[in-house]
């Protein structure tokens, strides 16, 4: 029977399962070779052992029922069968006879009994429907007897030693759990820190104790998260103080330019340049802004986006169409997804003009799927080629060849991506059926 590789991806993903399904082939494949040689090399004398017993019942016996008063038979028959478990009864020729189950040890057994009793000494495991280990004596040359012992004074040690057996292997599966879960688990925390810290979270430090490696990976991983954690907190800062030391100058043009008689289309000219260089500077804050999770709330996503979707009807050559379920919220920071959501407007607003058309055509949908917050923002452009789609999200980076040539700094989507996922989102770049680009933003509700 061929099992389907899809059955076996558990086995394949997991290291504990790998870990554990390995230590505990090699053990049950240890103690079935263990048990079998012990069962080869413990055969012959185990079934000398039980020969003999028998034989000794049986001479016993034959020896009491031989040398004891007619008359006092039958007490004795009585003792036997109430003290020592042992009944005899006469052999008819027509008794009903079953003979005795198969067992690794019963032919050498009856072998050895045979040679002590004779050659003609018969059994049986029933005999007239009464189960039980039935062997044939003879008193004299005419009187023959069954005498029948209870089976489990013959299997009593077997069944206790396969239990032995089976104690001891589910506690070296236990063991082997344990061990598994021993080795992995320093590996799982080291893998769950690492998809945090890639996801824009911070992660709790690691415990720095146990094996060498372990202490020596764990080590390594807390010195890299308080390095970045101090590279961003310094970008913060050297952007903050850009920014600040550029904005000063700028609004001293700007107020010159306005007290300066100038002409009309300069002093546009000069103002539009300005504010152009104004919103590129707050772009780069946006970017390297750091995003609080524990400073998250409940934010009313239909809300900021209908307000988002208002504000862009204002906007020239602009048409919105939407599609907004009520009532959807998430856990986060509303300053950081309304700027999301005014990016992605924006972008398709520059980028996503219909062909032969002035007008750029924006739908903004927004729903629930599977416990997710989905939002869709689509242009009728002409779209991204697919392999362009992932040097979108790299900060100052435009597709100038493919969304047309247009002002900006090229680091809408990389703010838009560094969002979502500080908020445990998933940002999609999709082709929109029919022409035109899509972004799809999925965020756990």
């Amino acid at each position: 029977m061929r099992i389907p590789l899809n059955r076996l991806a558990w086995l394949k993903s997991g290291l504990f399962w790998r870990t554990f399904v390995l230590l505990g082939f090699l053990i049950t494949v240890s103690m079935a070779v263990w048990v079998l040689s012990f069962r080869m090399l413990e055969r012959g004398p185990r079934a000398q052992q039980m020969a003999a017993q028998i034989v000794s019942i049986v001479t016993i016996t034959r020896a009491a029922l031989t040398h004891s008063a007619p008359e006092m038979r039958r007490e004795l028959l009585f003792d036997l069968a109430s003290d020592e478990g042992v009944r005899v009864y006469p052999l008819e020729q027509s008794d009903q006879v079953e003979p005795v189950p198969e067992d690794i040890l019963m032919p050498e057994l009856q072998t050895d009994v045979r040679a002590k009793l004779g050659g003609d000494t018969k059994f049986a495991g029933k005999v007239n429907d009464v189960s039980g280990f039935w062997v044939s004596f003879k008193i004299g040359d005419d009187d023959e007897y069954w005498l029948m012992l209870e089976r489990d004074r013959l299997e009593h040690a077997g069944l206790q030693w396969f239990g032995w057996a089976l104690i001891v292997l589910v506690i070296s599966l236990l063991g082997a759990g344990f061990i598994s879960g021993l080795i992995n688990q320093p590996l799982s925390r080291l893998a769950f820190a690492a998809r945090a810290l890639a996801k824009g979270q911070q992660p709790d430090p690691l415990p720095e104790a146990g094996p060498t490696e372990i202490i020596e990976a764990n080590r390594s991983f807390n010195q890299m998260v308080d390095d970045l954690n101090r590279v961003e907190s310094d970008r913060a800062v050297i952007l903050a103080g850009i920014s600040h030391d550029l904005r000063t100058p700028l609004a001293r043009m700007q107020l010159e330019i306005e007290m300066a008689k100038l002409p009309a289309d300069a002093r546009d000219g000069m103002q539009s340049d300005i504010g152009q260089m104004d919103a590129i500077i707050g772009q780069f804050l946006d970017y390297a802004k750091p995003t609080d999770a524990a400073s998250f709330a409940r934010v009313d996503l239909s809300a900021l986006l209908a307000e988002s979707a208002h504000e862009a009807t204002r906007l020239p050559e602009v048409r919105i169409t939407t599609d907004i379920g009520n009532n959807i919220s998430i856990p986060g920071n509303a300053t950081d997804i309304q700027r999301v959501i005014n990016n992605l407007i924006e972008n398709a607003r520059r980028y996503g003009r219909t062909a032969g058309s002035t007008i750029a055509e924006i739908d903004i949908k927004a729903g629930i799927e599977s416990d997710q917050a989905v939002i869709e923002i689509s242009d009728h452009g002409n779209g991204v080629p697919d392999a362009d789609k992932e040097c979108l999200l790299r900060p100052f980076t435009r597709l100038d060849t493919a969304r047309g040539q247009a002002n900006g700094s090229g680091l809408g989507l990389a703010i838009v991506e560094r969002v979502v996922k500080r908020h445990g989102g998933q940002l999609q770049l999709l082709n929109r059926k029919g022409g035109g680009f899509r972004v799809r933003i999925s965020i756990p509700r």
